[in-house]
């Protein structure tokens, strides 16, 4: 197998590519010789094996923590919660007092872990391997726990909420007037619905079942679509539906097509993010969704918008 060329080697596009592989967000601690602690924010952390208990944790030789780290007899890894976005941007700063500004405490081998973190795993050193620009940390665990926490996720540089998902499935469950719908994508473009009130998203009156014509599943097999739901991407109450009587709430995802199986559907249209007609979108609340959409799929940073049709804030990912 041959080495690519790093003259032309697509070392941004590369990152990029690896920035689509969802992962959780980790403070990787140590004792100095000194006696004081040393920390720093990675999300290249994952389990190696069960028996001997092994995880390893790269760090890079550019990194001011990589000589400490490549000489310590051990380390400690704190796997954060959804709510410690803050302790997170404290590790990944350079500030100078990082452990006066969070709780922590220590157990089997003296190296810190964060207080609150959904998992921790105590290592002893058992092994550190060159790996071109980084080294790799592989750390027989000596002590653990974990908390039940959601953990913090981490997705195209910026932080995923993975009980937001969780909370607005439960709402689309537990509401008679919920309607779940979707932004998808193929190589096209978005997929829109011809309907007789104008164009529309695909949406139903839940997710699942894909047996189940009014749910989104449902809706998307009648269409003969294969779709993927990556992450949510609105959670509002309709203020029309709310006028009505109900509750209105509204919940879409971002995600994109997959496949595509028999004819396509005649009510089915694709159309490229630069050619949407929006005077043909019938819903406002859609529409303004779907221009967001768009805006922030051409910046590569979306934020998830909370609120109703009228007025709400947009929960943006942070980036780090």
């Amino acid at each position: 197998m041959t080495s690519p060329n790093t003259d032309t080697f697509d070392t941004t596009g590369f990152r990029n590519a690896l920035g689509a592989f969802v992962t959780g967000v980790t403070v990787v601690t140590t004792i100095q010789s000194d006696g004081t602690p040393r920390g720093f924010t990675a999300n290249s952390f994952t389990s190696v094996s069960l028996d001997p208990p092994l995880v390893l944790v790269c760090v890079a030789k550019s990194a001011s923590s990589y000589e400490v780290f490549s000489q310590a007899p051990q380390f400690a890894v704190s796997v954060l919660a959804e709510d410690q976005k803050d302790v997170s941007g404290v590790f990944a700063s350079k500030s100078p007092d990082k452990f006066a500004q969070v709780a922590w405490q220590t157990r089997a081998t003296g190296a810190p872990v964060m207080h609150g973190a959904a998992a921790h795993f105590d290592c002893s050193t058992q092994q550190v391997i060159d790996a071109g620009d980084h080294i790799i940390l592989l750390g027989r665990v000596l002590d653990f726990a974990h908390t039940g926490l959601t953990p913090l996720g981490y997705c195209r540089g910026a932080y995923v909420s993975f009980s937001l998902s969780q909370d607005a499935i439960a709402a689309s469950a537990a509401s008679e007037h919920a309607h779940v719908g979707a932004i998808l994508e193929n190589s096209d473009g978005v997929v829109l619905l011809d309907t007789p009130d104008g164009l529309r998203l695909p949406s139903g009156t839940r997710l699942e079942a894909a047996n189940d014509p009014s749910s989104l599943r449902g809706v998307l097999a009648s269409l003969g679509l294969v779709a993927h739901l990556d992450f949510i991407f609105a959670v509002f109450e309709s203020t029309q539906a709310r006028e009505q009587g109900g509750d209105g709430v509204r919940i879409f995802y971002r995600g994109r097509v997959v496949a595509q199986r028999g004819m396509s559907a005649p009510e089915l249209n694709v159309v490229p993010l630069s050619q949407v007609p929006w005077d043909e979108m019938s819903d406002p609340a859609e529409r303004s969704m779907l221009q967001r959409y768009v805006k922030e799929r051409h910046e590569d940073a979306f934020g998830v918008y909370v609120g109703d049709s009228e007025a709400g804030t947009v929960q943006t990912l942070a980036l780090t």
